[in-house]
């Protein structure tokens, strides 16, 4: 027997027809197909899926990476001899390619949501594949070569963790539409049960989440501590080049309460300040000195290094990208800069009554200054006009010694001890690096009378959590960043937040339970009705627009016991097609006949 399907009508599609072909490039064959995707490209799908949380997760990372950009700059400085700014062409191809999967994902989600046929063009593929082992590489790489900075993230999720939380539960709450749509369908699988689980406990995960949140910044404002003092670490290294007289003074614009420096021995014995080794990044010495651009700094006397210019290289190489802000003035005084002194630095910070922090750097074994220079770093103390509790002393090299010498010295710690360790070392002030600085630690040496200062902190959201937390003061390489701070950037109390995250839950809670039932309502009309007819009717409703006819290849089978039955033969009576009678538009009747 031959069976005649009756003509299909279809609607010129544009929305469709885009979304398959910039997906899958089928520009015309875009009419919808009920049949499932295969396991291929639903593996594809996966690994898309992948690429983009993975890129996801990357992005979080280098945004809030963005404290210590200069650190890790200085990394690669350490390994590669040349300054450059690594972070640019990082975050260029991250952005990129978090764009790119994000774009693929909304038109995969689009094909689900339309009953399309999954189908990646094969040159998605291979970008996305590229994109997925690129970004691996990065990590493995950031892991080998960064692995500190990884403390970053866990840090900032107290900070970000309540905002993180809504804006999960309000994705994973939009896609119960595609988790529905594919649930609720009328054949049954195995995979429909999968899907359905993984995304109700997803959903379960999402709402008692904030159980384990913790933030500092949850508590209420009654508690909250005084502003954090901001000291001028190196300066400000991003208005002026670092460790020169104009650094410090730009700082002091800034009302920083400290000026912090790291201190080196030269031959001669002269203390100045050097944050490297060598003074090939931060000085002109390849032209100055040819052949010793490698040296260690404290291999110079101070005539050598005093002859140096300390501010071309800022002009050079731009490293925060502040150049072109600087006024023609500044710019000629930043050609001018030398290398400070220890000397210079107290005189200054004397003159505007100003704390000064130092670390100091043990000049190598050969070096003639190697025994002696504790001794010159406290001579220069002694021999200048700032008073001696206005200096921080840091090293723990002989400071029984120290504290013999100049007792009124601020004895200031690195390491992380227990307080009465603290207390017998006469150690009044902790400096800390922000992975360190847990709110629990700081509230105990609060409580026993020994400060808090953490380093580096240079982003807004940062100073907030450290001020949240009780720390008494931050270094930053950013002052001016941090001046424009009056007030934490958000603060709540453990009600309010309760209160924001049962809202958030009852919410999703609704809208899911929603979605699914309107679902189910939508697929329950639906399911009397063949495909075809479903296009056919959508024509019918709209007869003013212009239709596309095509006709259907005729469908071949044949039946060993004669003719169909008649349940067989009524399913294309009542289906709406004497409707296109009276519109005048041709429809072929059934015919059966006996082979």
């Amino acid at each position: 027997m031959v069976k005649h399907q009756p003509l299909q009508v279809y609607e010129r599609q544009l929305c469709l027809s885009c979304l398959t072909g910039i997906y899958g490039c089928r520009w015309k064959r875009y009419q919808r197909s009920h049949d499932d995707s295969t396991k291929w490209e639903c593996s594809w799908f996966l690994l898309l899926c992948c690429s983009f949380l993975l890129l996801l997760v990357w992005s979080y990372f280098w945004l809030e990476a963005r404290n210590d950009y200069n650190e890790f700059n200085w990394l690669l400085y350490n390994r590669s001899a040349v300054w450059k700014d690594g972070t640019v062409p990082i975050l260029t191809t991250t952005l990129t390619g978090l764009t790119y999967t994000a774009f693929l994902m909304i038109l995969a989600l689009c094909h689900i949501a339309l009953g399309q046929q999954l189908n990646l063009y094969w040159i998605h593929k291979i970008v996305v594949l590229a994109i997925l082992l690129t970004t691996i590489t990065g990590v493995v790489s950031i892991d080998d070569f960064w692995q500190d900075e990884w403390d970053i993230v866990i840090i900032s999720l107290q900070f970000t963790g309540p905002f993180l939380h809504i804006g999960a539960l309000a994705a994973v709450t939009a896609l119960g539409w595609f988790i529905a749509g594919q649930v609720l369908r009328v054949e049954r699988s195995r995979l429909q049960v999968v899907t359905l689980v993984i995304y109700v406990s997803v959903l379960l995960v999402l709402y008692l989440v904030p159980i384990f949140i913790s933030s500092p910044c949850i508590m209420d404002r009654s508690k909250l501590g005084p502003r954090p003092a901001v000291i001028g670490r190196r300066g400000a290294p991003m208005l002026a080049p670092e460790h020169t007289i104009m650094s410090f003074s730009k700082a002091l614009q800034q009302k920083v309460t400290a000026l912090e420096a790291d201190v080196t021995i030269s031959l001669d014995g002269v203390p100045f300040l050097m944050r490297d080794r060598t003074l090939r990044r931060t000085t002109n010495v390849d032209k100055m000195f040819p052949g010793r651009q490698d040296h260690d700094a404290s291999f110079f006397n101070w005539t050598e290094i005093r002859s140096l210019s300390a501010g071309l290289w800022f002009l050079r190489d731009d490293p925060y990208w502040t150049v072109q802000y600087m006024s023609e003035k500044d710019r000629k005084r930043t050609a001018n800069q030398t290398v400070c002194s220890l000397a210079e630095l107290l005189r200054l910070a004397a003159r505007t009554n100003r704390s000064v922090i130092f670390s100091l750097r043990r000049p190598p074994p050969q070096h003639p200054r190697h025994q002696l220079w504790v001794s010159d770093a406290l001579k220069v103390i002694q021999r200048s006009s700032i008073l001696p509790e206005q200096v921080m002393w840091t090293p723990d090299w002989y400071r029984k010694k120290v504290r013999a010498a100049v007792p009124l010295l601020q004895q200031t710690s690195d390491e992380k001890l227990p307080v009465a360790e603290l207390k017998e070392r006469g150690i009044s002030t902790l400096t800390l690096h922000y992975s360190q600085a847990r709110a629990q630690d700081i509230r105990q040496f609060s409580g026993s009378n020994v400060s808090v200062n953490v380093y580096p902190v240079n982003e807004p959201w940062l100073y907030s959590l450290m001020w949240c937390s009780g720390v008494q003061s931050v270094s930053s390489d950013a002052p001016h960043i941090l001046k424009k701070v009056p007030n934490p950037i958000w603060i709540m109390s453990a009600d309010e937040y309760g209160l924001i995250w049962i809202t958030s839950d009852l919410i999703s809670v609704a809208i899911v339970i929603g979605i699914f039932i309107f679902q189910k309502w939508k697929m329950s009309g639906m399911r009397s009705y063949n495909p075809e007819q479903i296009m056919l009717s959508a024509v019918v409703r709209r007869p003013s627009r212009d239709v596309n006819f095509m006709k259907e290849k005729l469908i071949f089978s044949e039946i060993n016991n004669g003719i169909g039955s008649t349940d067989e033969l009524s399913m294309y009576t009542g289906n709406g097609l004497d409707v296109y009678a009276r519109d005048d538009i041709m429809m072929p009747a059934l015919h059966a006949s006996k082979l």
